[in-house]
């Protein structure tokens, strides 16, 4: 006789992944639980950016708790050859993660999800039929399927072994700012193309905050560091309060990495599920986390084996065919962005490339269809070979 789940749906991390997913398996009546490790709401580390693709997975279904709306960039080359570009309508949102992520919360919960929090889930098991997460306090939870959004040093992407193809450390700090600075800053973010291969500084504007950071390839972390210490003083900004000093690190999937083990899928950070270039995973985690949730919930529901296979291969698929497209254009731009950082800094000054980043902030095209034009193919595949 089959053990009954206890839930149809059980999520791991209340992230954007988490909650998307945990969203759009309960709006189907799937039952439908989601278990945080930490308390809502709670400080991530994230320069929380949201380009097109999040603001449209999200319009309509959460009041954006945007702090500033960006209309203008600044752009340097290690702190020099600066320029200025602005649009009359805004590119990108700006937010708090703990505001977006309660915003996100709220959703799933009005959807019917239910939520543990203060669970930190150590393990995950699981036969034909379900599969459980085991807590530090001993108790288990039953699904009939398990999507772990836990991140990418969680156990949902030990337990599915997913492979990660590029690891970068990103530093940030949150600054408080008086009023004058606030004006200074606001509707602009600047990006600094670093000394250090691949790497980049920020400065993105939240009301009464700036976050500042910095992001480079895992192996250099005092590199990093100074890199963010400079950085600060050069734009004047290190004699103001740190609300938070914080570091994580980003982790991208190998092309062939897992997204799922029998009953059990990942998505997110937990998947490897970011853009390689800029290492932007919030339109990732959401789109790959409503997919989960939307496999999952049919996974749950089949009389048979056979369709709740059916189901959640039909996520691995979305994902191939949805995401990692980009997420090779990306790494076409990662590497040639490392080779030739003053080439890209001086293409985004052109017309062209303003255009071109614009479209993407925007998500009006997305990196693969970028890479396919037969003018930016010929160009990385130049700068690529040199």
């Amino acid at each position: 006789m089959r053990e009954r789940a206890e839930w149809d749906v059980a999520v791991v991390g209340a992230g954007p992944a988490g909650l998307a997913a945990a969203s759009a398996a309960a709006a189907t009546g799937a039952r439908t639980v989601v278990l945080e490790r930490a308390e809502h709401p709670r400080y991530k580390t994230c320069g929380g950016g949201l380009i097109g693709a999040s603001l449209t997975a999200v319009d309509g279904q959460i009041a954006l708790p945007a702090r500033d709306h960006i209309r203008s960039a600044t752009f340097t080359l290690r702190g020099g050859r600066e320029f200025t570009r602005e649009e009359r309508e805004p590119f990108l949102a700006m937010v708090l993660r703990e505001e977006f992520d309660d915003a996100l919360l709220r959703r799933a919960l009005a959807q019917g999800a239910a939520l543990r929090q203060r669970a930190p889930v150590r393990a995950i098991d699981q036969t034909a039929d379900h599969a459980s997460a085991r807590l530090a306090d001993g108790s288990a939870v039953t699904a009939k399927v398990i999507i772990g959004a836990d991140g990418s040093s969680g156990v949902s992407a030990r337990h599915v072994g997913v492979r990660f193809a590029q690891v970068d450390l990103g530093l940030e700090l949150e600054i408080a700012v008086p009023p004058p600075v606030e004006r200074q800053w606001a509707g602009r973010i600047l990006l600094d193309w670093g000394e250090i291969p691949v790497s980049y500084g920020w400065v993105f504007p939240k009301g009464d905050r700036l976050t500042v950071g910095v992001i480079a390839g895992r192996g250099n972390g005092d590199g990093t560091r100074a890199y963010l210490r400079e950085f600060t003083e050069r734009l004047k900004l290190g004699s103001f309060e740190v609300l938070r000093d914080s570091g994580h690190l980003t982790r991208c999937r190998a092309d062939d990495s897992a997204l799922r083990s029998g009953r059990v899928l990942v998505a997110g950070d937990a998947a490897g599920l970011l853009e390689p270039w800029t290492r932007e995973g919030i339109s990732f985690a959401l789109r790959s986390g409503a997919l989960a949730g939307e496999c999952a919930a049919k996974a749950a529901v089949s009389d048979t084996r056979h369709g709740a296979e059916s189901s959640l291969g039909e996520y691995v698929a979305a994902v191939n065919r949805v995401l990692v497209p980009d997420m090779r254009a990306g790494r076409m731009l990662h590497s040639a962005f490392g080779r030739h950082a003053g080439t890209f800094h001086a293409g985004l000054a052109t017309p062209k490339g303003w255009r071109a980043f614009m479209k993407m902030c925007r998500s009006e095209e997305s990196f693969a269809s970028l890479v396919r034009r037969p003018s930016a193919r010929m160009a990385l595949a130049m700068l690529n070979r040199v």
